[in-house]
Formats: C-alpha cells, structure tokens, sequence
C-alpha cells in the first residue's frame, strides 16, 4: 500500500533525447510520479515505486499501456496476474479492473489513452 505519493511536475525537454528512468527517482516507502503530458485525450506519467507500494485495484476510462523501465512490477488485469519486467510493455483496457504491486523498486511510464466514442 501506498503511504506517499510523491509527485514531481516539471515538464519533459521537448525536441531533446532523454532517459526517461532518469526523470524520475526512487524515493522510500513511496511512489513517486511525474507527468510528462496532460490533454482532454489523455497522460503520459513516470512513476517510480518502492518495494512494497502499490496501488489498489481500480479502473480508468482510459486504455493504458505500461512500459515498464527499470525493475520488475506484478500487474493484476481482470483477475488476472502478469509480472513485466524492464524492457517489457503490458495493456491494460479502459474499464478492467487492475491493480499494481512493487514486488521489487520498479520504473514505468504510463500512457493512458482515452476512448473516443463513436456515432
């Protein structure tokens, strides 16, 4: 469980190469996020969790995808359990019930599109 959220606003370089683990620091017993990009159409957000935080299981009316940078993380989707590890993406779909457990200090980006409706 969460005891700190931390979160860090200073915006991404723009037309510059960056190491997005690098914007983003672990810090203890806590999860640390800092939003790259915020629109009507979605966010792009680093987060940094310590061993042992996580984050209940809820849902978004967003599609998102979870680029996981450094570490391993335990993903439950719709009752199901994934680990990813870095190097690895996962998809987690608008309105399936997930949830995130720092088995080990783990970096991600999320990238949370949300669903236009159509007709």
């Amino acid at each position: 469980m969460a005891k700190k959220q931390n979160k860090q606003s200073d915006k991404m370089p723009a037309a510059e190469p960056v190491s997005l683990g690098d914007l983003v620091s672990y810090q203890e017993e806590s999860v640390v996020s800092r939003t790259l990009a915020k629109r009507n159409g979605g966010t792009v957000t680093l987060f940094a969790f310590d061993e042992g935080q996580a984050l209940s299981e809820h849902t978004v009316p967003f599609d998102a995808l979870v680029q996981v940078l450094d570490g391993e993380v335990e993903l439950t989707i719709g009752g199901k359990t994934v680990v990813a590890k870095s190097g690895d993406a996962v998809l987690m779909p608008a309105d399936v019930p997930h949830a995130v457990n720092a088995t080990n200090r783990f970096k991600m980006l999320l990238v949370m599109v949300r669903q236009v409706e159509s007709g």
